[in-house]
């Protein structure tokens, strides 16, 4: 089954980094404050979203971009509509 890394952006500018197999249960599950994180956000909005072949590849590379912690690169993603990562690179 296929994944999606996504990307959420608050009214003040902080961003949420997740993935799933289902967009829009997971923007519903985000919106209804079931997720800690993003419940403490100001109306969080999903500004960005990539496919992957499965769910695996899709939490490898939420979890990469989870430890680079660059503002300025999650920018760049949303700016060039892609990520470049692969769940084999460093």
């Amino acid at each position: 089954m296929k994944g999606y890394v996504y990307i959420l952006e608050d009214t003040t500018g902080r961003f949420y980094i997740g993935s799933t197999q289902d967009i829009k249960k997971r923007m519903r599950e985000h919106r209804g404050g079931h997720t800690q994180t993003t419940r403490n956000m100001k109306e969080p909005q999903m500004i960005f979203f990539q496919e992957y072949s499965s769910l695996e590849i899709a939490r490898t590379i939420e979890r990469k971009l989870k430890m680079l912690k660059r503002k300025d690169y999650i920018e760049k993603i949303v700016a060039d509509g892609y990520i470049k990562m692969t769940p084999l690179s460093s």
